[in-house]
């Protein structure tokens, strides 16, 4: 069978639990998974790790890893550039893992367009005041940061028609079985299995047809 690995993008508002549900993926089901560390020009947030979380970047090296074609994609997000390591995802793709990329929504459509074949999910919260009490409760926003990705949320909910699901991230372990269930059933599709198909019809038309 095709056993090439599966690029799936998980993008939402900020606040859906986008990091806590790709962290339980990764958690509950280890090598099925591969997470394609993103480079950052934001700073990092308490517990944050160079090289775990993101690779964080002055606005220099962003632009020099632009210029250098390093990147699948990148975008700006609330005065901060997102961007996708391309060997990377490369590499564990052709490794046959599954590679998960979190990034914003801009970037998500970026990628579709390189990689058709990509599984873009939306998470979404299950109300919009759930959405702002956690945002609240990180505690390392302002009032004014809170209301400015409020407002953007207002714009990216019109970019969830361009995804291929979406799901509600109400609680963390069935959001991340129902992920988990998607990508299994999307490695499986007839489209993704013309070889191995081919194959077969070819090996019985040669024995018995």
């Amino acid at each position: 069978m095709n056993n090439k690995g599966l690029l799936m993008i998980i993008s939402g508002f900020s606040g859906a639990g986008k990091g806590t549900v790709v962290n339980r993926l990764l958690d509950k089901y280890g090598d099925f998974y591969a997470l394609s560390i993103s480079a950052t020009t934001r700073s990092p947030r308490e517990g944050e790790v160079h090289g775990r979380e993101y690779f964080f970047k002055t606005r220099e090296e962003f632009e020099s890893m632009i210029s250098n074609d390093e990147l699948i994609e990148y975008a700006r997000y609330v005065d901060n550039f997102y961007g996708t390591p391309k060997d990377y995802v490369e590499e564990k793709l052709n490794e046959g893992c599954n590679v998960i990329l979190e990034i914003e929504i801009q970037g998500a459509l970026k990628v579709k367009k390189i990689f058709p074949e990509a599984v873009l999910i939306f998470l979404f919260p299950p109300t919009v005041d759930e959405l702002e009490k956690r945002l609240k409760n990180r505690g390392t926003e302002t009032d004014q940061v809170i209301t400015e990705r409020m407002s953007r949320a207002c714009k990216e909910i019109e970019s969830a028609y361009d995804y291929d699901y979406i799901v509600i991230n109400d609680d963390v372990e069935e959001c991340t079985d129902a992920i988990h269930g998607m990508i299994n059933a999307e490695k499986l599709k007839v489209s993704r299995q013309k070889d191995f198909i081919d194959k077969i019809r070819k090996d019985l038309v040669g024995h018995y047809c």
